[in-house]
């Protein structure tokens, strides 16, 4: 007998299958709950790219470029004005904001799970157990493994591309925002329940701000894996920058996607700079709000003397 005859084979175990079944019992009994989740998607994605396009080009550049100079300074704000300029300059000013539109809508979906998912990790070590080896599930499956149930849930069109990217993108919100809220100092906590602080203001008056850090850098992450679910998305229909790219793949036509990687690049880095300029404060807010005035120069003058 020889070694192969000898090795014992193991029963196949039908996980796809089972994962097929479980997607059509959904299909089936849940589809008023996915025509609901899709139809609120649907309307917030046109709804946020029409107030995109309110505006021309030249007068939403400047109000991104003025956001830019409050939150972050002048040099993300002359950013601003290049590269957006430069998307318009592509003819790529629609795609790139039916793409910023997904995006937004993706990201504030994802923030708004994501942070109570990790403020209830950090204060429960049970629910931490529970949520960590899920997170470890959703950050290392494909992402083009997502759009399969997405399509069955939802067809074709922007809707399966927003929810494959909220699913992709929030395991960094969740483990961030957990990182920064166990990380606060523990005598600060308990001087606040020395106090008799309620447990609900410690988490907001005390834990939360000194995370904001923290949760603002996964917040960031968050945004940057939307990012890069643009392309993805473009593959079922979600159009935007995804699908010029797409084009570009299926025909070859080397100008065309990466004309459309570079408008992606722009957002990417306006969001980024922008998001991780939060952490710390609004530049422009910081200058006046830390700008001695003048009663107290004044007094200050006087006390010196």
């Amino acid at each position: 007998m020889t070694t192969t005859d000898a090795a014992v084979k193991l029963p196949r175990v039908p996980v796809g299958e089972w994962f097929d079944g479980l997607v059509s019992w959904c299909t089936d009994n849940l589809s008023w709950l996915f025509d609901g989740i899709g139809s609120a998607i649907e309307a917030a994605v046109d709804g946020l790219t029409s107030v995109l396009t309110v505006l021309p080009p030249l007068g939403l550049t400047l109000v991104l470029a003025l956001i830019a100079l409050v939150v972050s300074g002048w040099r993300l704000a002359l950013f601003t004005v290049l590269g957006f300029a430069l998307v318009d300059s592509m003819e790529l000013w629609e795609p790139a904001m039916d793409s910023l539109a997904l995006v937004l809508v993706s990201a504030l979906v994802s923030t708004v799970v994501a942070i109570p998912i990790g403020i209830a990790a950090a204060r429960s070590d049970m629910v931490s157990r529970i949520v960590r080896p899920v997170l470890d599930f959703m950050q290392t499956m494909p992402a083009f493994v997502y759009l399969i149930p997405a399509i069955f849930f939802f067809s074709i069109g922007s809707v399966p591309g927003v929810v494959a990217t909220v699913i992709f993108a929030m395991p960094p919100g969740v483990r961030l925002t957990e990182l920064g809220i166990r990380g606060v100092d523990p005598e600060m906590v308990e001087a606040g329940e020395a106090f008799g602080t309620p447990p609900g203001r410690i988490l907001t008056r005390i834990q939360i701000p000194l995370a904001m850090p923290s949760i603002m850098a996964g917040v960031n992450q968050l945004i940057m894996l939307s990012l890069s679910m643009v392309v993805i998305a473009g593959m079922v229909g979600a159009g935007g920058l995804g699908g010029e790219v797409l084009e570009g793949i299926n025909r070859v036509d080397v100008a065309k996607g990466f004309e459309g990687g570079i408008a992606v690049v722009v957002l990417a880095i306006y969001l980024d700079r922008l998001t991780g300029a939060l952490g710390d404060g609004p530049s422009m807010m910081r200058a006046l709000f830390t700008r001695p005035r003048a009663g107290e120069a004044a007094m200050a003058g006087v006390g010196g003397n």
